[in-house]
């Protein structure tokens, strides 16, 4: 469905038709994850950045460099109102994840990027090798605005993520996991995974 713009068409059909059922779902403190092409639809539906469906207040845009983007990039996980990810900030530690994405710019409007920063919605962000978060690229592979690389909206049930967590559930998914000095690291996408299902079974 990214004929017209990534997740516009599931985007439409979703408020379209299911409307109803997914305000009843969002009261009842259900759970929604989007990655890549579900973080675009979650923002066109108006899920994301906060909570109103059918107004669509920021997008993921074409990226910067014009082209694709399949590799593997830094994020750091932010202290943010996500539910999934209450246990983990990486403040010293980046995260290995890979990007594939021709349209993962994050853009809002000056007021917009504001109120999503004061209500503290930003999960992820991009970072240099440093672990400071960067508008150069490649290592902020879109020109995402305030090197956001995820968001989750104002109850912190509603998550999203641009790069791809599930593609580093098990070491050998890494390209250079036979460098690795460490052999029994954790595959960073599966920590977040790990702490989602912590939360599920606590709930």
């Amino acid at each position: 469905g990214d004929d017209i713009t990534s997740g516009k068409v599931l985007a439409i059909e979703l408020i379209s038709f299911l409307k109803d059922q997914l305000e009843s779902f969002v009261s009842k403190k259900g759970l929604i994850l989007g990655v890549c092409n579900g973080f675009q639809v979650l923002v066109r539906t108006g899920l994301l950045p906060f909570n109103k469906i059918g107004k669509m207040d920021a997008t993921l845009a074409l990226n910067d460099s014009g082209h694709l983007e399949c590799r593997w990039v830094k994020v750091k996980i932010e202290k943010s109102k996500c539910i999934f990810l209450s246990k983990l900030t990486s403040d010293t530690v980046s995260l290995d994840i890979a990007v594939n994405h021709g349209e993962g710019k994050f853009y809002a409007d000056r007021s917009t990027l504001k109120k999503i920063e004061n209500q503290s919605l930003v999960t992820f962000r991009y970072v240099d090798e440093s672990n400071n978060p960067t508008q150069t690229y490649p290592a902020n592979p879109n020109g995402s605005l305030n090197a956001i690389a995820g968001i989750c909206d104002p109850t912190g049930r509603i998550l999203s993520i641009m790069p791809h967590p599930e593609k580093f559930v098990d070491i050998t998914q890494h390209p250079n996991w036979r460098r690795f000095k460490d052999k029994h690291t954790k595959p960073h996408g599966a920590i977040i995974f790990e702490n989602m299902i912590r939360f599920a079974n606590q709930s």
